[in-house]
């Protein structure tokens, strides 16, 4: 069986730790366990790209993958942004019943 693992670097050091996580876990497939990244961004870096901190299509990778490697959002650059469009504020869109 192959896992997909979606990565979410995000913003800030979050590039770097996903970047050695993805590394151990690419050891693993040495001891036969298949995996399969696919990125995506989200964060100060999505909203860059897209206008949006959290866009549809990393949305949808998340919802479709076995497992979510998360790295870190927020950027101090962002701060003048209205609050729900600023990087540390998307999970709170979704978190409300």
């Amino acid at each position: 069986m192959t896992y997909k693992i979606a990565v979410l670097p995000g913003d800030g050091i979050g590039a770097e730790i996903t970047r050695e996580a993805v590394k151990v876990l690419e050891a693993l497939r040495t001891d036969g366990l298949n995996l399969e990244f696919e990125h995506a961004s989200i964060g100060g870096v999505a909203y860059r790209e897209t206008g949006e901190p959290l866009p549809e299509p990393t949305i949808a990778l998340a919802k479709a993958s076995d497992a979510v490697l998360f790295g870190a959002v927020g950027d101090f650059s962002l701060d003048t942004l209205p609050r729900h469009l600023r990087p540390e504020q998307l999970f709170w869109a979704y978190a409300k019943p």
